[in-house]
């Protein structure tokens, strides 16, 4: 067998897994209830959001919050600030992909 398969949690509730981690990308899976929130950190790589379900609203720095709906994917890049919410009535799912991963990227400023 050439491939390798991953599997994610199927959940409403809040989670946050790391399902890939190896030397080229690290790929998380989030599950935010409505309400909920990612507490606010810095990209520790280039970042990609590929939001699944529901809509995020996503704070960048010290801009305006913007939303994106299932269907979107958001670069973000590395050393940016961020805030992440689920402000809609509906749960959030997202995929963050990380490349390079973070091991291999210097250190970020703090928060």
């Amino acid at each position: 067998m050439i491939e390798k398969a991953y599997r994610f949690t199927h959940t409403d509730d809040f989670i946050t897994e790391k399902i890939i981690d190896d030397e080229h990308v690290n790929i998380n899976h989030i599950v935010v209830a409505p309400g909920g929130y990612v507490p606010v950190h810095v990209a520790n790589s280039h970042v990609h959001q590929i939001i699944v379900r529901g809509t995020i609203s996503l704070r960048l720095e010290d801009e305006p919050v913007v939303r994106y709906t299932a269907g979107s994917i958001v670069a973000i890049p590395f050393n940016t600030k961020m805030e992440i919410r689920n402000e809609g009535s509906d749960t959030l799912e997202f995929f963050v992909v990380k490349a390079s991963n973070p091991r291999s990227m210097p250190p970020t400023k703090k928060v």
